[in-house]
């Protein structure tokens, strides 16, 4: 007969097999443990399959960082070169500059030189360079190394464009073997498309940044024919003159310029736009660009309704130079130029562009807007001259970047929206005083630059155009009230007009 189990030894044996089971089939249900909460979010894989594996960019670099060359530039300076550069410890001081300039004056000849570095990219088989204007602007000598860094060739200047500080260099060897980059289509681009910048940011030597494409047609002041690529791929010192290039290994725009109070923010010329003036680099060693001869402002809602026009467009013509093709043309003021070529102009920075694309003495067709109704003119343009262009804005009238002086010698622009950005502006109306004559009369009042002017004489103004028309009815011997935002603060100004 077999040893009996008491009874209580079979409900523990029981007990023990439930609990064993029941933590088996919690576990095989995913059931949350005695005390614990559902979460009310969703953890775990995501089940469509949008898991993103980013592409290596070893193969872009290994083809594109041989055409990408360090470019060092040297400047001779003599002892004015010194001084000017020279800044007195706590402000001015007469007697302690007297003496450094002295001192200065009294050094032997030396062979003092400023060094600069930057970047371009090769874009022939013989050494043609493209890079930035301001990297080799004033250069003496220019120094061109490779990424190999085996040897440095001397470079002379055959090109440059101040408008969009572009400029083509050639290295000064016999060599037809230089390792080119492929120029692309910027045109094509898109925002959020990925990017890479390789250059030789604070002389460190090649490197290679990645980002997307930020923003097109960027408008940042930096010249009449503004049209950047803002990307986020790190540029720096050292970069400008450096390729932005896309995904395919082309080049798509010149690393140009940065925001020093930014992060993350860069601007590229787009190559495009190189492309127009490349030929005249190589052949003429400047570019050749139209001028029509007008001053011209942004057509506002209010504009356009006063005129008649369907919608805000176009660019309004606030002056016509003389002389000038579209003096010739018969163009007047309050004529909103509509297209040129068959092509829509959108806005003055538009009238520009399209203008400084087309070749001197060639026909143009105008398309205006006039007493409610579209007008064709036609007219043959001329050479912009930059002589031309320094002359007019001496003068009380308004340049193509909308810049213009008054007659208290004040020089207004309109306010943009990065100078808005900048200066923590609420609003885009009024002009920005960008610069005073000394010799005018603004010299000795309390107006200073980047002074922000909303009113004159108890009278709004939104741009440059009704600026010039609230200041015309100043007279000599009168007082004019300003209403100005300093410092994101409203402050009264009075200026007399002696």
């Amino acid at each position: 007969m077999g040893k009996r189990i008491p009874s209580i030894g079979i409900l523990v044996l029981v007990a023990a097999c439930s609990s064993l089971i029941g933590m088996i089939v919690a576990t095989s249900f995913n059931l949350p443990q005695e005390g614990e909460a559902l979460p009310f979010w969703r953890e775990g894989k995501q089940e469509n399959g949008s898991h993103v594996l980013m592409p290596s960019l070893r193969s872009l670099a290994k083809a594109a960082t041989p055409t990408v060359v360090n470019i060092r530039t040297t400047r001779k300076l003599n002892s004015n070169d010194l001084y000017n550069r020279f800044e007195t410890p706590g402000g001015q001081n007469e007697w302690f500059d007297d003496f450094f300039k002295k001192y200065l004056e009294q050094l032997p000849d030396q062979d003092l030189k400023q060094r600069s570095l930057g970047s371009g990219f090769i874009i022939s088989r013989d050494g043609y360079v493209l890079t930035n204007n301001h990297v080799i602007a004033e250069a003496e000598e220019v120094y061109v190394s490779l990424s190999d860094g085996e040897e440095e060739y001397k470079a002379k200047t055959v090109g440059k464009d101040d408008n969009t500080d572009l400029a083509l260099i050639k290295i000064q060897s016999k060599r037809d073997d230089f390792p080119v980059a492929v120029l692309g289509d910027s045109d094509s681009l898109e925002i959020g498309d990925w990017v890479i910048a390789i250059g030789n940011p604070f002389g460190f030597g090649h490197t290679l940044t990645q980002g997307i494409v930020s923003a097109k047609t960027r408008v940042i002041g930096a010249g009449p024919y503004d049209s950047f690529i803002q990307t986020d791929a790190a540029i720096n010192p050292g970069n400008s003159g450096g390729p932005l290039i896309n995904m395919d290994g082309e080049v798509v725009g010149i690393n140009t310029a940065i925001i020093s109070s930014g992060q993350g923010i860069g601007f590229t010329i787009p190559i495009n736009m190189a492309k127009q003036i490349l030929q005249d680099l190589k052949d003429k060693g400047e570019v050749s660009r139209g001028w029509l001869g007008v001053a011209i402002q942004e057509v506002t809602p209010e504009i356009a309704r006063a005129l008649g026009l369907n919608k805000p467009g176009g660019a309004l013509i606030t002056d016509v130079y003389p002389g000038d093709p579209a003096d010739k043309a018969g163009l007047k003021k309050g004529d909103v130029i509509l297209k040129i070529n068959d092509q829509e102009i959108q806005d003055p920075r538009a009238l520009t562009r399209t203008i400084g694309s087309l070749k001197p003495e060639e026909k143009v067709s105008i398309i205006i807007w006039r007493d409610s109704k579209k007008v064709a003119i036609n007219t043959r343009l001329e050479k912009r001259s930059e002589d031309h262009v320094s002359s007019l804005r001496k003068n009380p009238r308004e340049d193509s970047t909308g810049r213009t002086k008054d007659k208290l010698g004040l020089i207004v622009q309109n306010i943009t929206p990065e100078i808005q950005r900048q200066l923590n502006l609420e609003e885009s109306s009024g002009v920005i005083v960008v610069d005073i004559d000394p010799k005018g009369i603004a010299a000795g009042s309390k107006i200073q630059k980047m002074d922000v002017i909303k009113e004159v004489r108890g009278v709004s103004v939104r741009n440059t155009g009704e600026y010039l028309a609230a200041m015309e009815g100043v007279m000599k011997g009168q007082t004019v009230l300003m209403l100005v935002v300093r410092s994101s603060k409203p402050l009264y100004i009075a200026v007399d007009v002696k």
